[in-house]
């Protein structure tokens, strides 16, 4: 199923994947925040070292199947799968964006 996302979602799911390069200022904000797994990164640099490390350990792709919005924040449910236990599953990410590009994104 194709969904519509907004351009900065999209462009994180891209990246996230790697069909495109890790360029975190494209669509990250100066100082977003990223909560995943119990951890916080925070800024461009340590965002990007999050995501090649996360695509190294788990050699994961996210598939997003849903979008809705609550409260200014996108809610994005994706089928993710990869080297993980209990692949695939079913993750969500709230993204909330600020001025076109991610302020904070929080994946459970």
């Amino acid at each position: 199923m194709t969904i519509q996302l907004p351009d900065t979602i999209k462009s994180y799911f891209e990246m996230s994947n790697g069909s495109i390069p890790i360029q975190t200022s494209e669509c990250f904000s100066q100082d977003a925040a990223v909560l995943d797994e119990g951890g916080t990164y925070q800024g461009h640099t340590a965002i990007a070292s999050w995501i090649k490390e996360t695509r190294q350990k788990y050699e994961f792709s996210s598939n997003p199947i849903k979008m809705t919005t609550k409260d200014k924040h996108q809610i994005v449910e994706a089928e993710v799968s990869g080297n993980f236990p209990g692949s695939p599953a079913l993750l969500t990410y709230s993204f909330l964006l600020s001025d076109g590009k991610i302020q904070s994104l929080e994946i459970s």
